[in-house]
Formats: structure tokens, sequence, C-alpha cells
């Protein structure tokens, strides 16, 4: 049953008995099933904290997960999927964004004592504009509902259940321990109208048989009164990217076994470093796919090996994370990396750290009003008050690969990047052949992107830096390796180092991406009772 047009969407949530329990992706697998059976579906999370961010058409910053889990409807993100995102900057201080923009830094009790009561409103206007325009709204909770010190304001949970007329599905991880506790201990911690609000459960990353798990389902229905309406197993490899930072804690773990192998049979190996603010580190999810690689994250001088290539991600917090290198030892051995010949890589914040200096006048970033850099490339970078949010398309070259190569993606930053004086014109012109070592050179030629929209130009500016025989290059761009074709052309490269043949073709991210939201949706479709649930939403079949 669709809604008629004086009619607001359907709704249901989906709430966790904690944090990374697995409500992200089965909100993205239950907006794939219904968009798949031919409902008009959105996404909604009315507040969200993460440092991985995602850009919508029309330049604005939301929450990665209400990005992926638009993609999953097939439809553009907009602000109102997540109006309001927290980014962490430093120990209880946070960037508030607003439908997109920075509202300001605010200390974690600011915030909830003078901030939280307007969010509200912003919240319910938001949720109505999407009931308005969609026939269901399928909405995200965070951490747990049962959080008895953060109940009274909340806006993320049980009240946004309430402002939605949601029913909620209560999802908990098997995989942790207690399972049945976690359920029965969160309905207990509720008010009795927000228990009525759960219509069944959800238990997810189950392993072995169902069968063995039969005798506490009967038991758990029989105490609360309600239906397990599916038992899901863990489904390894999902092939979609996270936004929380406890799943890149646990990649870190899994490379710290990896680095402690021998070999990596023959792949090249790509040392990320984990920046203590690292942000959209996402940017690196298709170099895991690649058949050729081994990714790994490196946290200390210990884990530093013999790479072939070298990555610094984004950060949320530039300066501090350039301090953490230098305090570490990291920076001396990336410093030391790069004169004997090795790839390096600057994403954002890693690309913002390869200049000379720092410049944080307005102490945007940090206390310090200068913070020298690498070294490496003849600019400074200031932090501006205002931050740049953008689509961006372009194309690039890559010296020792023949042809240019497209790209797209999304800026982010706060830092402008000052060029030195004595830096040669040809930097700045349209063209980006060049060879030498010693040469700088732009990275790319880039240009705004949004769909549907006339270009006002067709000319490109210079963008990012790179030396000139291609071995360090740095951008702003979110997403460049995401582009199949530049990928394949940099991994190449470092092949040929390695005295390794090139690979004519590797992982197609946007097909893969696709191929992923399919398996994940008819996984959940297998064991979740989805008609019960069409039914608890009032969608008839």
């Amino acid at each position: 049953m669709k809604r008629k047009n004086n009619e607001l969407a359907r709704t249901l949530m989906i709430q966790g008995t904690a944090s990374d329990v697995g409500k992200s992706l089965l909100t993205a697998a239950f907006c794939r099933i219904l968009t798949e059976d031919g409902y008009a579906t959105a996404p909604f999370k009315s507040q969200n904290m993460s440092l991985n961010s995602y850009v919508t058409w029309d330049g604005k910053e939301i929450g990665r997960a209400q990005g992926l889990q638009a993609d999953a409807c097939g439809i553009l993100a907009t602000t109102d999927m997540n109006p309001i995102l927290l980014k962490p900057k430093k120990e209880m201080v946070s960037q508030v964004v607003v439908h997109g923009k920075p509202l300001g830094d605010f200390e974690a009790r600011v915030y909830r004592e003078e901030v939280l009561a307007e969010a509200g409103v912003i919240v319910q206007d938001a949720l109505l504009r999407l009931r308005e325009a969609y026939d269901v709204v399928v909405l995200e909770g965070a951490g747990s509902p049962a959080e008895i010190n953060l109940k009274d304001k909340d806006i993320v949970n049980m009240r946004a259940a309430v402002w939605a007329d949601a029913p909620v599905l209560l999802v908990a991880d098997i995989d942790r321990g207690g399972v049945f506790a976690s359920i029965v201990g969160t309905l207990e911690l509720l008010e009795p109208h927000e228990r009525d609000r759960v219509r069944g459960f959800i238990i997810n990353k189950f392993r072995g048989d169902v069968s063995l798990l039969q005798p506490g389902l009967d038991w758990l229905e029989a105490k609360t009164g309600k239906p397990v309406l599916g038992v899901v197993p863990y489904l390894p490899n999902v092939g979609l990217e996270d936004e929380d930072s406890l799943s890149l804690d646990h990649a870190v773990a899994a490379d710290r076994a990896l680095f402690s192998k021998a070999s990596h049979d023959g792949k090249l190996d790509i040392a990320v470093l984990r920046l203590p603010h690292i942000s959209n580190f996402t940017d690196i999810d298709p170099l895991r796919a690649e058949e050729d690689t081994s990714v790994r994250f490196v946290a200390s001088k210990e884990q530093w090996g013999q790479p072939d290539a070298v990555i610094v991600p984004g950060s949320k917090n530039t300066v501090d994370d350039l301090l953490f290198l230098r305090k570490s030892g990291l920076a001396a051995l990336l410093d030391q990396f790069m004169r004997l010949g090795g790839h390096v890589v600057g994403i954002c914040g890693g690309y913002e750290m390869f200049g000379a200096a720092l410049l944080d006048p307005d102490h945007t970033e940090s206390d310090l009003d200068e913070t020298p850099g690498l070294g490496w490339f003849p600019f400074d970078v200031k932090f501006a008050a205002e931050k740049q949010t953008e689509r961006v398309e372009g194309f690039a070259t890559l010296p020792g690969m023949p042809g240019e190569y497209p790209v797209e993606g999304y800026e982010i930053h706060t830092g402008e990047v000052q060029w030195h004086s004595h830096v040669p014109l040809q930097v700045y012109g349209n063209t980006l052949q060049s060879d030498s070592a010693s040469t700088v050179r732009p990275f790319l030629l880039r240009r705004s992107m949004a769909p549907g929209e006339q270009l006002q130009t067709n000319e490109f500016q210079a963008e990012g830096c790179a030396s000139g025989d291609g071995r360090v290059w740095g951008t702003f761009l979110h997403g460049v390796l995401h582009n199949d074709d530049y990928r394949r052309a940099w991994l190449n490269r470092l092949r040929l180092v390695r005295g390794l043949d090139g690979l004519a073709t590797g992982v197609r991210v946007s097909e893969r991406r696709e191929q992923a939201f399919t398996r994940l949706a008819d996984h959940i479709r297998n064991n979740t009772d989805i008609e019960r649930i069409k039914q608890i939403i009032g969608l008839s079949r």
C-alpha cells in the first residue's frame, strides 16, 4: 500500500542494544528491500556522530551512513536525511554541522544544555519533509535507547520514534555475548510507552546452528511478549563502507596479525597511517578490494615494515595528527621513505602536512598559530573559519603511465593552500605533464560538479600537488582512489617498481557496490520475516 498524496510516509525505526551492533547496515538493507519492492524509500538519522562524512550533490556534509543508505534507495542524499552531524575534534569537543554546514565547535555539556533544545525542531522539520516526499522512511537510532543519563534530551532514539510515529525493531549483536540479557535489560530500562513501540527483535551476527539457539528464542518471546523477527547470520566481507571508528579499530587489530606474517603472498603492501583523528578512512576501501594489494593500518614505528606505498589519510585535526606523527617517530620514517624513492600519497589532511607550514591564526584547528609541515612542497596551509564542501570532477595523469584519467570525488576542508612566491607559474598552467622528480606540478585539473545543473564554464583549475615524477602526490579530493582507471594505473606503476607486470583490469567500484547492496538485501530477506515487518510498518502485500 503506497501512501496517498495527502498522507505522510509510513515509518520504521532500527534501534540497537549498543553501538556497532549493525544498525547502519540493517537500515541500508531495509532501504534496498523496500525500494526493490516498489516503495519510494528514504533513510533518516536525526543526529549522527562520525568523522567519516559524505558530501551531498549540492555540497553539504552529512554522515556517511545516510549517504550509503540513500544510495541503497537509488536516490540523491540530502541534509534532511541527517540534519545534525557531530564531528569530534578533541576530548569532549565536537564540531556541530547543521543541514550540512558547520554551526560551531561545542563542548559536550554546552551542546547538551544550549543546542539540543533547538535541535529538536530542526529534526522534526527535516523528518516531516521526508515523510511528505516518500512512501516509507527508515530511521536509524544511535547507540542504545536506554542510556539513562541522556534520555531526558534524546533526539535520536525513542523521542525520534515518537516524532515519526515509528514502530521500532531492536537489534542485538550475539557476537558480543549476553544477547538475551542485553535485549531484556534494554526493555527494562525503557518507559512503558517506549517498550510498546518495540515491535520485535533482530539478533545479528549469528554464527553456528540456529536450532541450538531456539530454546533461547522461545524464552525471549515468552518473557517479553514480542517476536524475534530474524536471526541474521554473520555476513563476512559485506563490501560496503563503514563509518564507525569501532570498525576501524577492528581493522587495525586484524592488520597487526597481517603484519606478523613473513610475506604478503607477492601482493603490493600499502601502509595507511592510523592518525588519532583520522577522517573519511573509506578513501582506501577500493584498495582493500583489489586482489593484488595488501592494505594495513600503521600506528607505530614497529609496524612500519617495507611498504610499497604509504598513504597519509584525512584528518579532523591536522595539526594534532602531525604532532602525533613526529612524537611517534612515524614522521621521520615517512620522510626517509620518501627521500629514498618511496611512493607517498596524502589525502586532504595528509596533503596539508606535505607543505612548509600549517597556519592557524584564528585557532580553527588547534591552539598553535603555526606548525612546521613536512616541507616537501613549497606551500603553506592556512585554516579558515569557513569549510569548503563540494563535489568535484576533473582529470589526472600519472608520469610513466599513458593517458589522462577522469576522476571525481568530493572536498571537505577548511585549509587553504598558499603557494610560495618562488614557485614557477607553470604550476598553475593547464598541463600536468612532467617527468622530473624536482618539478612541482598540479595533481589534477578540476571543476565543481552537480547533477542536473548546467555548468557555466568548461575551465578547469589546478588542484593538489605532485612531484614531477609522480612518486609523491597530495590532493583535497576524497574518493580519488574510487576512480577505477586511475587507481589501477597507480597500482600498476607500483607493480612495475616491484618488477611485476601491470594488470589490465581490477575492481570496478560502482559495480561491486551495487552487487554488495543486492547481496546484503538478499541476506536480510532470507533471514528475517520481511512480510511481518511490512505489516508492522503498515504496508499490505
